[in-house]
C-alpha cells in the first residue's frame, strides 16, 4: 500500500478532530461514573475478548508480516474517529467509534485489543474516558460493536451483497451496538425511578440516537471511502487478509 495514500487518509481524520468543537471535560463512560462492582463487572466480561484479540494479531502477522501495515492504520482510523467528542446523555457522548474498517479486513478479535489501545491513550492523552470505565467502554466499543458489525457482514457477503453496502452497515451497525451496549451499562447503574433498568434503558437509547444514527451514518460512508482508497492500493488477497467474508 501506498504510504502516501495512508497519510492523506489520516490527515483529513485529524482534521475533523481540529475543526469540530470538543470539550476537555468529555467522555465515553468518564472516571468515577460507575460503581466499582460494575467496573470490576465489565472489566472481567471484556478480558477474554482482549486475549482473543491477542491470538487473533498474533494469527494475522504470522500468515503476512506485512499485516501490520494494515493493523496500524486501523487502529490509527479507530484512535482518530473515536477521538471525535459530540456532548450526549449525561457521563458520556456520542462520537463514531472507527471499528468497520479493521472489523472487515481482520475480523472483530483484533478490534478487542486496536479498541482498548486507542480507549486507554483516550483516557490517558485526552481526559475521554477513564481507567475504572475502561473495561466498560471497550466491552462496549470493543468487543459488542465489532462483533455485531462483522455478523452483519459476513451475512450480508453470503447474500451476495456488494461490498461497499456490507462495508457501511458493518460500520454503522458496530457503531449503533456500541451504543446501545452503552444504554445498558447505563441502565442498569441508573434504573428509572417510575419504569425502572429497562426504561431507564430505552431513555438512554432514545436521547443517544438522536446524535448516534446522523453520525453512524457518516462514519459508514467514511469507511466506505477509506477501504476504497487503500484497496486500491492493496492486493488483499495477497495480503492474506479478509476479502468477501472469507481469508
Amino acid at each position: 500500500m501506498k504510504i502516501k495514500t495512508v497519510k492523506k487518509i489520516l490527515f483529513v481524520a485529524l482534521l475533523l478532530i481540529l475543526v469540530v468543537p470538543q470539550k476537555a471535560h468529555a467522555m465515553h463512560i468518564m472516571e468515577g461514573f460507575l460503581p466499582l462492582g460494575w467496573c470490576l463487572f465489565w472489566y472481567a466480561a471484556f478480558i477474554p475478548f482482549f486475549f482473543y484479540g491477542l491470538f487473533s494479531i498474533r494469527k494475522a502477522v504470522a500468515e503476512n508480516p506485512q499485516n501490520k501495515v494494515l493493523l496500524a492504520f486501523s487502529g490509527a482510523f479507530i484512535f482518530i474517529l473515536s477521538a471525535l467528542k459530540i456532548p450526549s446523555v449525561t457521563g458520556s457522548t456520542s462520537h463514531p467509534t472507527g471499528v468497520g474498517i479493521g472489523t472487515a479486513l481482520f475480523g472483530p478479535g483484533v478490534i478487542s485489543v486496536l479498541g482498548t489501545i486507542c480507549l486507554l491513550f483516550q483516557a490517558l492523552l485526552l481526559a475521554h474516558g477513564g481507567i475504572t470505565t475502561l473495561g466498560a467502554n471497550a466491552f462496549s466499543m470493543a468487543v459488542v460493536g465489532p462483533f455485531v458489525g462483522y455478523g452483519v457482514y459476513v451475512l450480508l457477503k453470503k447474500a451476495n451483497v456488494s461490498t461497499s453496502v456490507c462495508l457501511f452497515l458493518c460500520a454503522f451497525i458496530a457503531d449503533l451496538a456500541t451504543y446501545f451496549t452503552t444504554s445498558v451499562q447505563l441502565g442498569l447503574v441508573f434504573p428509572d425511578p417510575s419504569s425502572g433498568i429497562f426504561g431507564a434503558i430505552m431513555k438512554f437509547v432514545g436521547v443517544f440516537m438522536m446524535t448516534q444514527i446522523p453520525i453512524a451514518i457518516a462514519e459508514g460512508l467514511l469507511t466506505v471511502v477509506a477501504y476504497n482508497l487503500i484497496s486500491a492500493n492493496f492486493s488483499f488477497h495477497e495480503r492474506g487478509v479478509l476479502n468477501n467474508g472469507k481469508k
